[in-house]
């Protein structure tokens, strides 16, 4: 079954599929009259309908005697369809389309670069036999889209990108495997906090709006809220440590020492060593010497060999963080003002998947000093190792 690409594809199969069997089969049919020939072959491959099917519907149109009314398979008769049959084929797609998924980090529709098709293949391959049009039911029903396939490649992203995220992908489930933490970490968008208007909508009594600043002064508020977030790729738990002042390298860290005392610690108990995926640049950047610096004396505290992978610049989207928790925070507290911090610290906490995604928020009073220099000699003693694959971007960094 090919893919309806065209609007008028699209709204033939959305009529096809509010009629019964004999209706689809004379819809179809009739349909094909105005195609000409190869007709029925084509709308064979758009319908799912087999050859043998359309041309009874011709037949059945062409013959002077009635068409049947009555229903021809009892109610609920047929087949089941295959994710009803299959309990593990959602997991099984959503396995295969993790290495290619992008997303706008601020909202929570996502899209493949992979066709129905292939994904189709893929799933057989591995013990899902499906058709084209279950995996495009499935990924419409996971909250994928087609409308962004535009988007899979980005301005200024290096030749290496595909093998890193390979890279990435391999360490992760070697990591999984192992009952090791794996942690998407980043820092969020900065918020202004204040009675501010924030985008979006809520509901509320009609008439009713919540009052803010006809402007967006930074004096009106009470200053700016930083979260910089660590999520658990294989438990699905998000924490988020909300600073006051500056996104520093110093703070990401204490982010991380926060996340382990009060979350990390009890969930790993055994864990040796823990992966953690991060942007190229920013307060964790690939090229950033204090990022380094702070890390090693965390590692040393508690005792973990700390692995990381960056991403390649450009290609901040596809880490996991983005659309596995920050978009949902936004989806939270859209359409409420950030009145104060703990009002930010609260919202986020409250923040909620059907998938399982439970979140905790802590707020960061600390005060963290900016333009910090590590020199050559600091650097020296970071045990830092390397990796064979880009090393620039994968590296251990072991306790002393």
């Amino acid at each position: 079954m090919a893919m309806a690409t065209s609007p008028t594809d699209r709204a033939f199969l959305r009529v096809l599929g509010t009629l019964n069997e004999s209706q689809a089969r004379w819809y179809v049919a009739q349909a094909s009259l105005g195609e000409g020939w190869g007709g029925v072959s084509r709308l064979s491959q758009l319908t799912g309908l087999s050859r043998t099917t359309i041309t009874k519907g011709l037949r059945e149109l062409s013959s002077r005697r009635p068409l049947p009314t009555e229903r021809v398979r009892r109610a609920g008769g047929g087949r089941p369809a295959l994710e009803e049959s299959d309990q593990a084929l959602d997991a099984a797609l959503q396995a295969i389309l993790e290495e290619t998924t992008a997303g706008d980090p601020m909202s929570p529709l996502r899209w493949t670069s992979k066709s129905t098709a292939r994904l189709a293949e893929e799933l057989s391959r591995q013990g899902h036999p499906a058709s084209q049009p279950t995996v495009y039911r499935r990924l419409q029903a996971l909250g994928y889209s087609l409308q962004a396939n535009a988007k899979t490649k980005e301005e200024g992203a290096p030749p290496e990108r595909d093998a890193q995220f390979r890279y990435i992908n391999r360490q992760v489930k070697e990591f999984l495997a192992r009952g090791e933490p794996v942690l998407s970490i980043d820092a969020k968008k900065k918020e202004r906090v204040g009675e501010f208007k924030n985008p979006g909508r809520t509901w509320r009594p009609k008439g009713e709006p919540d009052e803010v600043n006809v402007f967006d002064y930074p004096p009106l508020g009470m200053g700016t809220a930083v979260p910089y977030g660590a999520y658990d790729v294989g438990r699905n738990r998000g924490f988020v440590n909300v600073g006051m002042n500056h996104e520093t390298a110093d703070f990401a860290v204490e982010s991380l020492r926060r996340w382990w005392r009060m979350a990390g610690r009890r969930r790993y108990p055994k864990s040796k060593a823990l992966l953690l995926c991060a942007d190229g640049g920013g307060s964790n950047g690939s090229r950033h010497r204090a990022w380094k610096y702070f890390l090693q004396k965390w590692a040393d505290e508690v005792g973990l060999d700390v692995t990381v992978c960056h991403y390649p610049p450009g290609t901040s989207k596809w880490n996991k963080i983005e659309h596995r928790l920050f978009s949902y925070i936004s989806l939270t507290w859209r359409g409420r003002p950030l009145v104060d911090y703990e009002t930010v610290v609260s919202l986020i906490g409250a923040t909620r998947t059907k998938t399982g995604l439970r979140v905790k928020a802590v707020l960061d009073t600390r005060e963290y000093a900016t333009g910090e220099k590590i020199t050559d000699k600091e650097m020296a003693w970071i045990k830092l190792e390397p990796h064979k694959v880009h090393p620039q971007w994968n590296y251990t960094i072991t306790p002393h």
